[in-house]
Order: C-alpha cells, then sequence, then structure tokens
C-alpha cells in the first residue's frame, strides 16, 4: 500500500510493524469516516492499542490522532463529514471556557478580609475538625493532610453519624471546617447546629451562598458553580470552585506561618 500521501514524515527510513501497518490500511479503507471516530473507536475497530495508534501518527509525522484528523480536514474540505471536527471543537472550547468561568469568577468572590479570618482562626485552635461527605471529601482530605504538614493536629470525618456524634463533643478550642458544594447536607446542617450550640468557631466551602451551612457558619467561603453539567444525570457537579478555595487558603495560610 502507497501510504506516502497521508505521511508529512517522509524519511524513507521509517519502518512499520505489522501492526502499524494494518492500522494505516484500515485508514485509507475507511477515510472518509475517520472524522466520526475517536482514538478509543478506532482502536476498537481496528483492533490496535491506542498506543499503537499515537506511536503510528508519531512516526507519520503528527502529533497524536487529533492532529492528523485536522490534517484530513484541511486536505478534504469538501466532504461534509470533517465538519464534526470543528463541532468537537467547538464543544472542547465550551468545556474550557466553563472551568475557566468556575476558577476566575471564584477568584473575584474571594475577600483577603474572610481568608485573613480564616487563618487567624485556624492558627489560634488547638485542633482542626474538617466535615466532608461524597466527592468533597477528596477536597477535604487534601486540606487535612497539609494542615498536617504544617504542624496542625487536624482530622477529617466523613461518615454520617460520627460527624453527628463528633460535633456534639467539640471543645472550644477546635474549630471545624465544612466542605460542601450545595450546603445542605443534612448531617452537615445538623452538625453546624451542633457547633454553633456550643458555641465552636465554624469555617464553610461552600457554592451556595443561600445554603443553610453558610448561614450557620460564622466564616464563609462561597465560590461561583456553573449551572450547566456535563453529567447532568448524575450527582457529581463540579468541585473546582470548592477546590480553588481551600488551595488558596492553604497557600495563605502556610505563607502566614512560615
Amino acid at each position: 500500500m502507497n501510504i506516502s500521501y497521508l505521511q508529512k514524515n517522509q524519511h524513507k527510513d521509517v519502518r512499520f510493524s505489522s501492526s502499524e501497518q494494518f492500522l494505516l490500511e484500515y485508514i485509507e479503507k475507511n477515510l472518509d469516516d475517520i472524522p466520526e471516530f475517536s482514538i478509543v473507536k478506532l482502536s476498537e475497530l481496528a483492533n490496535v492499542s491506542t498506543s499503537t495508534i499515537v506511536r503510528t501518527m508519531k512516526k507519520i509525522g503528527y502529533d497524536g490522532f487529533t492532529s492528523f484528523k485536522h490534517y484530513l480536514k484541511n486536505e478534504q474540505e469538501y466532504n461534509p463529514k470533517f465538519a464534526i471536527i470543528d463541532q468537537v471543537d467547538k464543544k472542547i472550547r465550551e468545556a474550557i471556557m466553563k472551568n475557566e468561568q468556575e476558577v476566575t469568577r471564584t477568584i473575584q468572590m474571594l475577600d483577603s478580609g474572610t481568608i485573613e479570618d480564616a487563618i487567624q482562626n485556624i492558627k489560634a485552635s488547638d485542633k482542626i475538625i474538617i466535615f466532608a461527605r461524597g466527592f468533597s471529601e477528596l477536597i477535604a482530605k487534601e486540606m487535612m493532610i497539609k494542615f498536617q504538614l504544617m504542624g496542625k493536629h487536624c482530622e477529617l470525618h466523613d461518615d454520617p453519624n460520627i460527624i453527628k456524634s463528633i460535633s456534639k463533643k467539640i471543645d472550644n478550642n477546635g474549630i471545624v471546617i465544612f466542605v460542601s458544594l450545595n450546603g445542605e447536607t443534612p448531617e452537615l446542617v445538623e452538625a453546624a447546629n451542633n457547633c454553633n450550640q456550643h458555641s465552636i468557631k465554624t469555617i464553610t466551602f461552600t457554592a451556595n451562598a443561600q445554603g443553610s451551612l453558610a448561614k450557620l457558619s460564622e466564616i464563609t467561603f462561597v465560590g461561583f458553580k456553573s449551572s450547566f453539567s456535563y453529567f447532568p444525570d448524575y450527582e457529581v457537579r463540579s468541585r473546582l470552585p470548592l477546590q480553588i478555595m481551600t488551595r488558596i487558603l492553604l497557600d495563605s495560610y502556610a505563607i502566614r506561618t512560615q
């Protein structure tokens, strides 16, 4: 098979394995359908690994499979099937912009005075107790580890019953941090009420300024959460605003305590 018209790399010493040769033959036979294939789909149809596809693309002079598809699009502008590449690119740009907006607007909503208040209250505490549930636990775990690395006694609890129980037994020298996207997780709200009844200092990270946790906490960090989700059928909303706010607090705390 003559594959030279697909090659940007025209070096004569390029050699292809049998699987790479088979892949190129498959691509040539199904060239019109290539724009509709993801690398995983092509891997399944051509019965080769994704790493073989990437390796083959590099051998013929492309950065990867996407780069190759863009080359075909430019070479075959008459083919309407290649319009799908522009559509996919647009959707990817939209995904990038969505995340950029969450980061930018969350940072804009942060107040240096609130950060300073949180730092001073954490410094003055003998113990930090973090309560979180679901995907927020991953962010809370990072907080716990970093506070421990900075010499603070810090513990994380994610079990609903333990959260409700421990929140009744915290002494006045402790401080509680809540990490909750919607600010309405029942056991966290109950724990916040328990803390209030015993005058325990509390900090909340949330994306819901009107949520119960925001109203119950002494110090509240509120981030921006996009209303759009790429996983609408599942409760896996982006925790990006929580991650941004907690990392900024951790970095700021590290600066203040160095």
